[in-house]
């Protein structure tokens, strides 16, 4: 079952979507597409919503959303340039004019000094906008909480970015 919070969040940013008509796709790795169940667990959301691409190796990453293998050899998944990356081959690759990724360290376990359990880097990219990008630092407060917190902030961030689309458009 759902989250409340996280499903009141998913309804009202696929209302504004479809109000402005704009379509989101995700790209998901450390979340493996609970951003897309969310957002699908909303009765009438293929209005608003796209696809879902869950790619959670790093060669997934390059063959479906075109992160070049450098960007992740350069700075690892879990990177804002990854981030970046992904979400702009999503933007890309899919019929959406919003699109959402997130690649981070969910635990238990995997962590480092320099990357440790519960960095989530999120990022947004819409058409004509830049890319916004969220460095997330949930601590290790369990693999399900890293995971919902991430869907959150996401859904959030996206919101922000179609607020910003629609305000350029005007």
């Amino acid at each position: 079952m759902m989250d409340d919070t996280l499903l009141r969040l998913a309804e009202t940013l696929l209302a504004e979507c479809r109000k402005h008509g704009a379509m989101l796709a995700t790209a998901e790795s450390c979340t493996g597409g609970l951003i897309a169940a969310t957002l699908t667990e909303i009765a009438g959301s293929s209005a608003a919503f796209d696809r879902g691409f869950v790619t959670y190796s790093n060669a997934a990453k390059s063959a479906s959303l075109g992160v070049p293998a450098e960007i992740i050899a350069g700075h690892g998944a879990v990177s804002e340039a990854v981030a970046r990356a992904m979400a702009e081959g999503c933007l890309r690759k899919s019929e959406a004019d919003i699109a959402i990724a997130c690649t981070g360290i969910a635990g238990p376990g995997g962590g480092s000094v320099e990357k440790p359990v519960g960095l989530v880097h999120i990022a947004v990219a819409g058409t004509g906008q830049e890319t916004m990008h969220q460095r997330m630092t949930y601590g290790d407060i369990g693999r399900a909480a890293v995971r919902a917190a991430t869907v959150e902030d996401a859904l959030t961030l996206a919101g922000e970015m179609l607020k910003q689309m629609v305000a350029a458009a005007d």
